[in-house]
């Protein structure tokens, strides 16, 4: 699959004018919401578990020198906190070129951890899986902290990504491993 996917995520997901649509934030969009919503509710999705095992050559890299960022993996009993928004359908425009980058919209259930009501809504999510040009797959996460702490492209530095990533997860009152380990190394002495 292409880099870019936004023609893609159009013809495969086409998205009725009139019907708000729920979008599920488990990277930047939790900390970097430069759309307008709707609502904005914290949520969860099962099955999941972030991973920077994505590339970045357009926001936290370029091509010669790829960031790393978040994707979804399966991961069976897993439930991956994040944040929720109800957009409208045009902001799909601005959404799908920012996660151009090999990101496929999927359905899926989100789950609210607010306590209101409704309790759970059908919604979408951005997922890069293994056969998108820009996935870099796994690694130890020296190495992947190692990559970020070096690597910078038109969003910033892709270490700030991490950063303001672990801080919004906190504030969410979530634990994430791997990011939190990756974190970690990123700000030990150098």
């Amino acid at each position: 699959m292409a880099h870019d996917t936004q023609t893609l995520n159009k013809n495969r997901m086409p998205l009725h004018p009139e019907h708000p649509v729920w979008v599920f934030g488990y990277g930047s969009l939790i900390h970097k919401v430069d759309f307008p919503y709707l609502q904005r509710r914290p949520a969860y999705i099962e099955d999941w578990q972030r991973r920077f095992w994505q590339g970045s050559h357009d926001h936290r890299g370029t091509p010669e020198a790829p960031g790393r960022v978040l994707t979804l993996i399966p991961a069976q009993g897993q439930q991956c906190v994040g944040m929720a928004y109800q957009v409208k359908p045009e902001v799909f425009e601005h959404l799908d070129h920012r996660e151009k980058n090999g990101y496929l919209r999927i359905e899926t259930a989100l789950h609210f951890v607010d306590g209101n009501q409704p309790e759970s809504e059908r919604g979408l999510v951005y997922i890069a899986g293994p056969d998108n040009a820009a996935y870099l797959g796994p690694a130890s996460d020296l190495e992947i902290a190692q990559q970020i702490a070096c690597s910078e492209g038109p969003s910033g530095p892709n270490d700030e990504y991490v950063l303001k990533l672990a801080e919004a997860l906190r504030q969410l009152d979530t634990e994430d491993d791997h990011v939190f380990s990756i974190e970690s190394l990123l700000v030990k002495p150098k």
